[in-house]
């Protein structure tokens, strides 16, 4: 029998938060990201889930041929842009918008030969400092390409670094509003921090990324705890082993646990190769058994020690929840001093993955 740590995708959660991201801008079209392989879930699992989005938003061309192969006819936005001049004959073929970030990608689509315009996202840097073009400059740009045959469609588009917090929009669209002044424009500004919180800055397209998969944009459940989104994977393993332990006992790599007392403790199916938080500390919350407890000691490579002290009747084939339903996937990435967005992404190949 196969090894029983498994990761299942709840695909209802998916169209359950894909719809509370339309409540939340119902005045907006809807760019569902699906980056980074759909944050880990894997997009070729979960794409048609999501299949009642207006739009798909990713980075890799790869994956977006995947999808127009699957059969999604509407817009594939490109965030990052094409990164070669010769990636524009795969635009053309796949019809995909990109984002212009550079002069060189302005050159190179106004040197290239295609089947008929693409559609283009102008970004604006907002203060971020990653990419696109500073407001003074945004004017002139979209001149530039309104000249330019090889471009269809034009909106402006920008990123918040800070949107998980209340003031955290102000200056940063204050430089967007300086950046399209006297263009008649759409625009496409809000992440999914902004898609929950920030309805002012929602405009003609919303790009929810984390939230559709269930986790908060700031790191912490309790932020969207109420909002009616539901966690779509759920990371499950069983207890492979029971120890017996004396005050002074160790626990794992370093001894960095030790008994206070008599203590159980159980032995799971998972480590930091499955994709767990390696610096996961002792006290990371687990569901054993239908009990909540936690860990202790190092996290392994195959496996995590838990106490079993609130859940004594738990024994060798005990369900375990590392993160899903019961144990939210923000709680561990924040005792571990990370995010979600990292554990869902971090997923790793040799873990099965099951649809419901």
């Amino acid at each position: 029998m196969s090894r029983p740590v498994t990761a299942t995708l709840d695909l209802s959660a998916l169209r359950n938060n894909l719809q509370i991201a339309r409540q939340a801008a119902p005045n907006s079209r809807v760019w569902s990201v699906v980056k980074a392989n759909a944050y880990g879930h894997g997009i070729d699992r979960v794409w048609s889930a999501l299949g009642g989005t207006d739009g798909f938003a990713l980075l890799n061309v790869e994956e977006a041929i995947l999808l127009r192969e699957r059969g999604w006819k509407g817009p594939i936005l490109m965030l990052e842009g094409f990164f070669h001049a010769g990636d524009l004959e795969l635009f053309d073929k796949y019809r995909l918008t990109t984002s212009l970030h550079s002069n060189w990608q302005v050159k190179a689509l106004a040197n290239a030969r295609l089947n008929a315009p693409l559609d283009i996202y102008l970004k604006v840097n907002s203060g971020m400092n990653r990419l696109g073009f500073t407001p003074e400059r945004v004017h002139s740009i979209w001149q530039q390409l309104r000249a330019i045959p090889n471009v269809g469609q034009l909106t402006l588009m920008a990123h918040f670094a800070d949107a998980e917090q209340p003031e955290g929009i102000v200056e940063p669209l204050a430089r967007i509003e300086q950046a399209a002044e006297g263009l008649d424009c759409a625009r496409s500004l809000s992440n999914s921090a902004a898609t929950m919180w920030h309805p002012e800055a929602h405009f003609d397209w919303v790009r929810p990324g984390i939230i559709l998969y269930g986790a908060s944009p700031s790191g912490q459940w309790c932020d969207i705890a109420n909002s009616g989104l539901r966690p779509v994977m759920t990371l499950r393993s069983e207890i492979i082993g029971i120890q017996n332990l004396k005050a002074g006992d160790a626990v794992g790599y370093g001894s960095r646990y030790r008994a206070s007392g008599e203590q159980r403790i159980g032995i799971v199916a998972c480590g930091y190769a499955d994709g767990y938080p390696r610096h996961a500390p002792t006290g990371t919350p687990v569901h054993v058994d239908g009990v909540m407890t936690s860990t202790i000691g190092a996290i392994s490579m195959d496996m995590i020690a838990v106490d079993l002290t609130p859940c004594p009747h738990a024994g060798i084939g005990s369900p375990v929840e590392l993160w899903g339903n019961e144990v939210k996937i923000d709680d561990v990435a924040s005792a571990a001093g990370t995010v979600g967005y990292e554990l869902m992404c971090a997923l790793a190949p040799r873990v099965p993955v099951v649809t419901v």
